[in-house]
């Protein structure tokens, strides 16, 4: 019995990688991929198929896919977006070129993945596309605007995508998880620490009280 086969993005740690193990152990073929060819190698001494995909660069994102279909032949069953990041910080502080870098991972990336594995399964007659959204999709949160905004726009383009392709064989699910022991708050110090001059913000006693003993604290 043939396999059936998943591509699922950010798989480092957290959800995506508890989703690769959890896959693969009932029965699935899971192509894991992470942004880091190190933890790709990881994932592979833990027996799993893993390559690269960078949703920042498009032709990441298309050697992946290309890897992909090689491996089973032209076809996928499944696709899981799940790779994200944040970067916290009020949004008055937040910088035009910050909200075009977490935009191009957490929403083009997802979308430009989709558009190029959906003509595969609308060829096939059968797929299904996942994607990892998340609580602040539909509640906004102080200090989490720019992820906010990825995650609500994504929710749009998931649930119009679903109208579109209506009654065909291409079922287009959203998730929308609450908070998990996960690496997102240690991995969004460095965004932080790129883009937020917070020591220049009006509400730097936000930052001081709040925001940084919560974002460096070493408990969950």
């Amino acid at each position: 019995m043939t396999k059936k086969t998943i591509l699922i993005t950010g798989c480092s740690t957290g959800i995506g990688y508890d989703a690769a193990h959890t896959l693969s152990q009932k029965g699935w073929r899971v192509f894991a991929t992470c942004r880091l060819e190190e933890d790709c190698i990881r994932l592979r001494n833990e027996g799993l198929e893993s390559f690269t995909l960078d949703y920042s660069c498009e032709k990441s994102v298309q050697a992946a896919v290309t890897e992909t279909l090689m491996r089973t032949n032209g076809t996928l069953d499944a696709l899981y977006n799940n790779g994200a990041y944040a970067i916290p910080g009020l949004v008055q502080d937040i910088p035009r070129e910050a909200y075009r870098a977490i935009f191009e991972v957490n929403l083009f990336g997802y979308f430009d993945l989709i558009n190029k594995i959906l003509p595969i399964m609308q060829d096939q007659g059968h797929g299904r596309i996942i994607n990892c959204s998340s609580i602040l999709g539909f509640t906004a949160i102080k200090a989490r605007g720019a992820y906010n905004a990825t995650k609500f726009a994504m929710e749009g383009l998931t649930d119009t995508l679903r109208l579109e392709l209506g009654k065909s064989p291409i079922k287009v699910i959203l998730i929308e998880p609450g908070p998990i022991t996960a690496n997102i708050r240690i991995n969004s110090q460095q965004h932080f620490e790129k883009w937020i001059n917070w020591k220049s913000s009006r509400d730097i006693l936000f930052y001081e009280k709040k925001l940084i003993p919560r974002l460096y604290s070493t408990t969950n």
